[in-house]
């Protein structure tokens, strides 16, 4: 499905300008963590990169169909949306929907929920899970179809130390078999952690676009020598 181009890309949120236009080129493999300060448009260039807001201007466009891109792409939100149903349910939800019968999707959602650290909570409803295990319910049903890209808005914003060290490797292991990730933070030290390219972002605009060790060495613009030296970025 990749390379994944993105074309002159805007959106507009009540005729407000929100980002763009975009010019951009994902290829196959790594992670690409986004950056930026508040009201950059990381969100949005996420939710516009996975085709679920409307753009203004331009196209994002891959490989392979547009059906086909779309089906083998997962999106984890921010804060985890857990469906009223126990755990695994919720792991095998997306495994059903793509007409997997509901044996082998509920054998493959106990072999997931063994691996997330929450094989004693199989049957528990979901919502009332702590945030970290939320978290990893979110991620592993999105990782669970096998995509090919995945989709992340701060993914371990307000997790403690120990459920950020298990979604960063969960992170780690599907990117090594093939997923490519992009991915929002605001923790530069995650970033250095985990980024192979950084895309950082101010005003609704690309404001640099390098590979990890590059961007975090020389940072290539002002706003990105600030941004790591934790000054305020206005």
């Amino acid at each position: 499905m990749f390379p994944m181009t993105v074309c002159d890309l805007s959106v507009k949120v009540r005729q407000k300008h929100i980002i763009g236009p975009i010019n951009l080129t994902i290829n196959e493999g790594g992670i690409t963590v986004l950056m930026g300060p508040n009201g950059a448009g990381k969100t949005t260039l996420l939710k516009a990169l996975h085709g679920i807001i409307r753009l203004a201007n331009g196209q994002v466009t891959f490989a392979t169909p547009a059906k086909t891109a779309q089906e083998q792409q997962s999106f984890v939100f921010q804060s985890p949306i857990m469906l009223r149903r126990s755990v695994l349910e919720n792991l095998a939800y997306p495994l059903m929907i793509n007409g997997q019968d509901k044996q082998s999707a509920m054998e493959r959602a106990r072999t997931w929920a063994t691996k997330i650290g929450l094989s004693a909570h199989m049957d528990r409803p979901a919502p009332f899970l702590s945030g970290g295990e939320k978290q990893k319910i979110a991620l592993a049903r999105a990782l669970i179809t096998s995509p090919k890209l995945l989709f992340l808005d701060e993914p371990s914003a307000s997790l403690d130390g120990a459920a950020t060290v298990e979604i960063e490797a969960l992170l780690s292991e599907a990117q090594s078999t093939g997923t490519t990730i992009i991915m929002s933070t605001h923790n530069i030290g995650q970033a250095r952690r985990m980024a192979s390219s950084v895309l950082f972002m101010k005003d609704g605009q690309i404001d640099a676009h390098s590979a990890a060790n590059a961007f975090f060495d020389t940072p290539p613009t002002q706003d990105a020598q600030k941004f790591i030296a934790g000054d305020i970025v206005i």
